[in-house]
């Protein structure tokens, strides 16, 4: 086999969609492996409007910077043992199921696995997301209405 023939059947395979392809023939041996083994997947999302950055604050406000950075992390340690529930696609969340309906969950609800916690729009598809887990709701992450991403946090659940 020759370099021209090698080169025509990798440009093929590349065509084809095909993730891999071996060939054997008598005195060689091909693999040809294109991108990974992973499905490559191509989200698309409009950028988010941007906020103008405050303005630096003087050095006495450094102290009081550092307060508030020590009161998140208090917070987010306590959050350790709720489990979160991640959007699994990117779209509009809602948490009705239609605008005169009552919400899904609130906050202090108990939900099983298998129970609608929100609706999330994608491309004019409703997609109903269930709880993969039981327990109750702490927190509702997300203003209804809002654009959210992929692995975003919804909501958080006791699971006690």
């Amino acid at each position: 086999m020759e370099l021209k023939e090698i080169q025509n059947l990798i440009k093929f395979v590349a065509k084809s969609g095909a993730s891999e392809v071996k060939l054997e023939m008598d005195d060689i041996k091909i693999t040809i492996k294109t991108g990974s083994d992973e499905p490559n997947i191509t989200y698309m999302q409009q950028p988010m409007a941007q906020q103008a950055a405050p303005a630096p604050a003087a050095a006495p406000a450094a102290p009081a910077a550092s307060n508030e950075s020590a009161a998140p992390a208090a917070s987010a340690s306590s959050d350790d043992k709720y489990i979160t529930v991640k959007s699994p696609i990117i779209g509009t969340f809602y948490r009705k199921p239609s605008p005169e309906k009552d919400t899904f969950v609130e906050v202090g609800d108990s939900v099983k696995v298998g129970d609608t916690l929100c609706i999330i729009e994608a491309m004019k598809l409703f997609n109903e997301i269930e709880s993969e887990v039981s327990g109750t709701i702490v927190k509702v992450l997300i203003d209804d209405m809002s654009p959210v991403e992929f692995d975003q946090p919804l909501f958080l659940v006791d699971p006690s």
